[in-house]
């Protein structure tokens, strides 16, 4: 595996740590936090002159960590705190079910 995605990938729950973190103390409700991701998500998706340069796969990719950060936080939220792999997997079995 490359380098980058081992740090990508470290990134991403040291991000979700951090959400989950601001989320506890009050900071930030599940909800906002949610909806932050979503809208970065679609903002994402909505740029049409990206997606044109791009193939789907590659916008995938693209709006994988917004799906994956709101996954975490729902992961968090309740009992049951999962790794990356699992709530990777989890994000691409919600991509293909759209």
């Amino acid at each position: 595996m490359n380098t980058a995605n081992l740090q990508l990938e470290g990134l991403y729950v040291v991000l979700s740590a951090l959400l989950a973190a601001l989320r506890e103390k009050g900071v930030f409700e599940q909800r906002e936090l949610e909806t932050l991701l979503l809208e970065t998500e679609q903002k994402l998706a909505a740029d049409t002159e990206r997606a044109a340069q791009l193939r789907d796969a590659n916008m995938e990719a693209i709006s994988f960590p917004a799906r994956y950060l709101r996954q975490a936080l729902q992961s968090s939220a309740g009992s049951a705190d999962q790794s990356f792999t699992q709530l990777a997997n989890r994000v691409g079995r919600l991509k293909r079910e759209r």
